[in-house]
């Protein structure tokens, strides 16, 4: 999975690179190696906003487009509230793309022992 790291009134440094790559490493064990990761990083300059670290995540798959955002007062809880959802959106996904694939395994097999009994 390639991730690409875009920061908006954040500096990007190398601690935070790393802090997102080890936050979605199980995100990307659940999907393949064509899948590409958006991560962007915001920080809120208006002092009435309680929660001004923001981040957006974006993960590009084939025909699906996933996506998550959170606020939060420290941006390294903002980037694990993202992981969370992410990671159980792709799971969601996967699993209903398992379901469908044992749907249709369980169907044939059906269809071909109904005329080999017949």
């Amino acid at each position: 999975m390639q991730i690409e790291l875009k920061g908006r009134n954040v500096p990007v440094t190398d601690e935070l690179r790393e802090h997102v790559r080890k936050r979605f490493a199980k995100v990307d064990r659940q999907v393949n190696d064509s899948a590409q990761l958006e991560v962007e990083l915001f920080r809120e300059r208006n002092p009435s906003v309680p929660d001004k670290e923001r981040v957006d995540v974006t993960l590009y798959m084939k025909g699906i487009t996933l996506r998550a955002s959170d606020n939060s007062r420290d941006m390294r809880h903002a980037i694990h509230l993202c992981e969370q959802e992410l990671s159980r959106q792709v799971k969601r996904h996967c699993d209903k793309r398992r379901k469908r694939r044992e749907f249709r395994h369980h169907e044939s097999f059906g269809a071909e022992g109904a005329s080999v009994t017949i």
